[in-house]
């Protein structure tokens, strides 16, 4: 069952340029942490990585994932969103570049030259299902 994004947390994921951090589950049960650029679309969350990294890997094999947005400038606020990981492409790139623009002002090429040697990009969609915190 879908859960919704309070306004407080869909204005500060719009308005922000906080990190998140994704958590998502190693094959030996253990939680694998990776900080991430994070957008809003409608009550989604999207983010890209790569399928050859090890949180693309986890979310091939378990889709179950944690994002949890915790303002730097206000530790007592959080919201943690517990949701369901949809991975597709991102060929063109049209997500990453979309997240390196808000966070960094440039396209990703530009941001990081090195990036052409990433591997295939993917677009991580995270439907939520469960979302608790104060934000």
């Amino acid at each position: 069952m879908a859960a919704s994004l309070s306004d407080g947390l869909k204005k500060y994921l719009d308005e922000s340029r906080a990190f998140a951090t994704v958590a998502t589950i190693s094959p030996d049960g253990r939680p694998h942490l990776t900080v991430v650029w994070v957008i809003r679309d409608g009550e989604d969350l999207l983010f890209s990585t790569t399928a050859d990294r090890l949180q693309g890997r986890n979310l091939a094999r378990d889709p179950r994932i944690t994002v949890m947005i915790n303002p730097p400038d206000d530790p007592y606020v959080y919201a943690e969103i517990r949701g369901t990981a949809t991975v597709t492409p991102d060929s063109d790139k049209e997500v990453l570049n979309k997240v390196s623009l808000k966070f960094t002002g440039q396209d990703y090429a530009t941001f990081n030259p090195a990036s052409e040697n990433d591997g295939e990009r993917v677009v991580v969609r995270v439907t939520p299902t469960k979302v608790v915190g104060r934000l």
